[in-house]
């Protein structure tokens, strides 16, 4: 396959699982800010998914209109949801032969749909659970008719490639900027409701209730988003998932390639495989999280590097 064409199924992937990300921690985030219009603040989404300063964050966290149109349609925001679906159909368009008619369809829609007026005005003046909805079921549209379209070649394998990394990176993001308001001790108590939206910010709200019979508790949040093999948003199964996807690609052609970044996501699995919480703890859960968070930017530049011939 040629790099270009990795490069663009590679992208693709990616910038749709940031879209959905970002859509589900909009969704959350508004619900909370209903729940607690006081003490509400949009900080932390503006933190881990937008560009700007403190300056920049300060004079919009506190608007929820202004935050959802800068974080959904605004075309100036890099990181918009409107941006990441242009972005995600230029790429797909570039490489037609190599996608599915249906998921060229299902993403074409996408990108029509998010250039309506009418979604903005939509954001501005109506109830913004009802607009996000409609975006997340675009979202899940697109990973059904993946799923369900797409062929098992190399293809599939570097949009799994993608997916998996930015769903780890997302991860380590959102822990990393949720427990710097609680100075990264995992032992400090919070509301009731700043967990349940966290964990409903990663769909994980249910597992936890199924595999925890306690109250809600830091250390089993850090478990679950981090080492939980069974929480499809964890970062040890993403990890999981980006090895077994990445095992596809072996073949004579690019050994040093493969044995370069093969070294880094199998190093990057067994720190987590051989750590537990007792070791998060000793190390501070900050210093944990950034580094994996570059390691995992590590294995993503050797991709580049190696597989899609960026200098």
């Amino acid at each position: 396959m040629l790099s270009r064409v990795a490069d663009s199924l590679y992208w693709m992937s990616r910038y749709m699982e940031r879209t959905d990300s970002i859509m589900r921690m909009l969704k959350t985030n508004y619900a909370s800010s209903q729940d607690n219009i006081q003490e509400f603040t949009w900080r932390p989404v503006l933190k881990i998914f937008t560009y700007l300063d403190d300056d920049g964050i300060g004079r919009m966290q506190d608007d929820t209109r202004v935050v959802l149109q800068y974080m959904v349609a605004d075309k100036e925001n890099p990181n918009s949801v409107y941006n990441m679906v242009v972005r995600s159909r230029e790429n797909a368009r570039s490489v037609q032969d190599h996608i599915t008619k249906e998921l060229w369809q299902c993403l074409n829609e996408f990108y029509h749909l998010i250039k309506e007026d009418k979604l903005s005005i939509m954001l501005q003046y109506d109830d913004p659970v009802t607009t996000l909805d409609i975006l997340i079921r675009q979202s899940m549209l697109y990973y059904g008719t993946s799923e369900s379209t797409m062929f098992r070649g190399d293809g599939f394998s570097f949009m799994n490639l993608g997916r998996y990394l930015e769903r780890a990176i997302q991860a380590v993001d959102i822990l990393d900027v949720r427990f710097s308001d609680l100075s990264y001790d995992m032992e400090k108590t919070a509301d009731v409701m700043y967990w349940k939206h966290l964990l409903l910010s990663v769909s994980g709200y249910a597992l936890y209730l199924k595999t925890y019979r306690s109250a809600f508790e830091a250390r089993n949040i850090v478990n679950q988003i981090i080492f939980n093999t069974h929480f499809p948003r964890s970062v040890l199964y993403s990890l999981n998932a980006l090895q077994r996807y990445f095992d596809r690609l072996q073949n004579d052609l690019n050994t040093e390639g493969y044995r370069a970044i093969n070294f880094r996501i199998g190093k990057l699995r067994s720190k987590i495989q051989y750590s537990n919480l007792q070791h998060v703890s000793e190390v501070g859960l900050h210093n944990f999280l950034s580094s994996l968070n570059h390691d995992l930017q590590d294995i993503g530049n050797a991709l580049n590097q190696y597989y899609f011939a960026y200098s």
